[in-house]
C-alpha cells in the first residue's frame, strides 16, 4: 500500500476519534428540564382549606427562596477546577507540594528509563515519561478522592441520624456535632472534628459547612449545608428537617445501588471490550515482538498507534457515557 494512502486514512482516524471524543462530553440539552423546573416554580399549591396562605409562610418562603439563590450564586461562583494542593486534601493525603512533584519526578525518571532501557523510540520515551509523571499521580489522587468520598457517604446519613437524637434529647447542635466527631467512623469523624474546631476559634456555621465541602465536595454534604443555614437563618424544627435529610440520604442510597445493579452488564461489557485491544498486543508482542514491532520502530507505526490510542479512548469515553447515570 502506498505511504501516502496510509497517511491519509491516519488522518482520517484522527479527524473520527477527536470527534468521537468531543461526542462523548457533549451533554444533551437541558432546556426541556428548565422549562419543567418553571412550570413547577409557577405553579402555587393550594391551601387545604381553599383559602390563601398566611402572610408569615409567604414571607418565610420568600426568604428561604432568596437564601437558596444566593447560596446557588456562591456555588456557582466557585465552580472552577480545583487546584493540586485541593485535590490531595479531598484525597485525605498528608502530603506537601514539594513531596507531590518529588513522587511524580520519580515516576517519570522510572517511566522515561524502562522505556530506554527496553529499546523504544523518543516518543514512546517521552509518551511514557508524561504519562507517568503527570497522569499518573493525579489519577492516584482522583481514585483516592472518590474511594473517600464512598466512605463518607456510606456513613453520612448515620451521622444526621446522631444529631437528631442529640437534638432531640435536648443537647445544642453544637454539641452534637461534637458527639458525631467523637463516635463516628473516618473520614466522617475528621471532616466533622475540623468543623467543631473551626466553630471553637470563632468561625461560622455558614463558613464552617462551606469549607467542608470544599473538602468532601458531595451532593449530600451540599444538602446538609443548605438545610442547616436555612434553619440557622429562617428558624424551623432542626431535627425534622434532619431527620427528612436522613430519608433522602438513605433513598438515594438505595437508588445507587440499583444503578449499579441494572448497569453492571453493560459495565462488564465495556471492560471486556476496552481491555481486549490492549490485551491482543501485548500478547502479540510477547510471542513475536518483531511482527508488531514496526508500530514503535516506524514513524508511519507510531502515527497509527497514536491514532489507534485516540480511537480507543473515544470509544472508553463514548461506552462510560452510555452506562453513566445521574441521579
Amino acid at each position: 500500500m502506498d505511504a501516502s494512502l496510509l497517511y491519509m486514512i491516519t488522518a482520517v482516524l484522527f479527524v473520527a476519534a477527536l470527534g468521537g471524543v468531543a461526542f462523548a462530553f457533549v451533554g444533551g440539552s437541558s432546556a426541556a428540564a428548565q422549562k419543567r423546573l418553571a412550570q413547577v416554580g409557577q405553579s402555587a399549591a393550594p391551601n387545604a382549606q381553599g383559602g390563601r396562605t398566611p402572610d408569615t409562610n409567604n414571607l418565610r418562603r420568600k426568604n428561604v427562596q432568596e437564601l437558596l439563590k444566593d447560596l446557588e450564586k456562591q456555588q456557582a461562583a466557585k465552580k472552577q477546577r480545583p487546584t493540586v494542593r485541593r485535590r490531595i486534601e479531598q484525597a485525605g493525603l498528608g502530603w506537601s507540594m514539594r513531596t507531590f512533584w518529588l513522587i511524580s519526578a520519580a515516576l517519570a525518571i522510572g517511566a522515561a528509563a524502562l522505556s530506554s532501557i527496553t529499546g523504544q523510540s523518543l516518543i514512546v520515551t517521552l509518551l511514557a515519561a508524561f504519562a507517568a509523571g503527570f497522569g499518573l499521580p493525579r489519577w492516584l489522587l482522583a481514585f483516592l478522592k472518590s474511594r473517600r468520598e464512598k466512605k463518607f457517604t456510606n456513613e453520612f446519613a448515620n451521622a444526621i441520624d446522631v444529631i437528631v437524637r442529640s437534638v432531640k434529647s435536648g443537647l445544642p447542635t453544637t454539641e452534637a456535632l461534637k458527639i458525631v466527631a467523637k463516635e463516628m467512623p473516618e473520614p466522617v469523624a475528621g471532616e466533622f472534628n475540623t468543623l467543631v474546631e473551626g466553630l471553637k476559634v470563632g468561625v461560622s456555621l455558614e463558613q464552617g459547612l462551606r469549607r467542608m465541602y470544599d473538602n468532601m465536595p458531595t451532593a449530600e454534604v451540599n444538602f446538609f449545608a443548605i438545610v442547616m443555614t436555612i434553619q440557622q437563618k429562617s428558624g424551623g424544627n432542626l431535627s425534622e428537617a434532619l431527620n427528612n435529610l436522613a430519608g433522602v440520604l438513605r433513598d438515594r442510597k438505595r437508588l445507587k445501588g440499583k444503578i449499579k445493579a441494572m448497569s453492571s452488564e453493560a459495565k462488564a461489557s465495556a471492560m471486556i471490550i476496552g481491555s481486549l485491544p490492549p490485551a491482543v498486543m501485548a500478547l502479540i508482542y510477547i510471542t513475536t515482538p518483531d511482527y508488531i514491532g514496526l508500530l514503535f520502530s516506524e514513524r508511519l507505526g507510531n502515527l497509527m498507534l497514536g491514532g489507534c490510542v485516540l480511537w480507543m479512548a473515544a470509544g472508553v469515553f463514548v461506552m462510560h457515557k452510555m452506562i453513566s447515570f445521574k441521579h
